[in-house]
């Protein structure tokens, strides 16, 4: 079964059970989430016994705002818009991604999910050699492309085709916004002569990107380039404690095929579906022993 024939089978009140919004799920985890970078981030300034180990782990947190940014680009975290919008903006702050631009870039994703002609995310191809595949978990490549990304939006010389030109002025001024702010933040870091920011927020990021990077790199990789959602998109088979910081989306095949499906019911749409998932791995560290063994010298 695809899940073209999935979501037209799917009974009218399991599919109005699915799509509900509630602004309950989403703060609970939000809350929780923040908090603990909030108690790291606290224990790095005030450098409490062993606070050098909090760094990485703060990174993990951090970098998983990601998994935020990217469920509230959809606005189903919330059901108030509002909160989806400024959670947007301060997740992409923190991770250095402009999220109008990112909304674009995403639902591009989404309607040419692995299409290797139209998809965003194959623009880049994935690694095929054991150096390029250790240098992409590094994050370096794309901090590049992040910093890029913002300095030509920031020049309004954005020219993507996934960017409607109505939403252009959008992407210009936000990028903008953020770049001046990160002036603003660097500057007052070195009025005041503290390598605050550093501590918990530049260095937890490059820490905490490889993670992302061996996170992401699970969703669509070798998958076949066919319109099936449930094929060319992989759900991975995890521990709560990584669904939970993901916010979901390991369900990432059941996300594609229902992407209104806000990410506190994945669980119980991948219940009603995973006997029809045809792309799936046991552990990220499953779907990596066996990438790398395909990888070149």
């Amino acid at each position: 079964m695809t899940h073209q024939t999935f979501l037209q089978n799917l009974a009218a009140d399991d599919r109005a059970r699915l799509t509900a919004l509630t602004n309950r799920a989403g703060l609970i985890h939000l809350v929780l989430h923040a908090g603990a970078i909030g108690l790291l981030a606290l224990g790095i300034a005030r450098g409490v016994p062993g606070w050098p180990a909090l760094v990485p782990l703060l990174g993990l947190f951090l970098v998983c705002l990601f998994h935020l940014l990217h469920e509230v680009s959809h606005q189903t975290v919330f059901a108030t818009r509002a909160l989806n919008t400024w959670v947007a903006r301060v997740c992409g702050f923190v991770l250095l991604i402009p999220p109008v631009w990112f909304r674009a870039f995403h639902f591009a994703h989404h309607k040419h999910t692995h299409d290797p002609d139209h998809d965003p995310e194959l623009a880049t191809p994935k690694p095929r050699t054991r150096r390029a595949y250790l240098w992409h978990l590094t994050g370096f490549p794309l901090w590049h492309s992040l910093i890029k990304t913002l300095i030509i939006n920031a020049r309004g010389a954005c020219q993507e085709a996934y960017v409607p030109p109505r939403q252009m002025a959008k992407v210009t001024l936000e990028s903008r916004v953020m770049l001046g702010l990160y002036a603003c933040l660097l500057l007052i870091s070195l009025v005041v002569q503290s390598a605050l920011l550093f501590w918990i927020w530049v260095l937890p990021m490059l820490l905490g990107q490889p993670f992302l990077r061996a996170y992401l790199m699970a969703e669509h990789t070798d998958c076949p380039h066919v319109p099936d959602m449930f094929a060319n998109t992989r759900t991975i088979f995890t521990n709560p404690v990584v669904r939970w910081l993901a916010w979901n989306m390991p369900y990432h095949a059941e996300h594609h095929a229902f992407p209104t499906v806000p990410f506190h019911q994945l669980p119980a749409l991948h219940a009603l579906a995973r006997n029809e998932l045809k792309a799936t791995a046991d552990g990220y560290s499953g779907f990596h022993a066996d990438y790398a063994a395909r990888l070149t010298p």
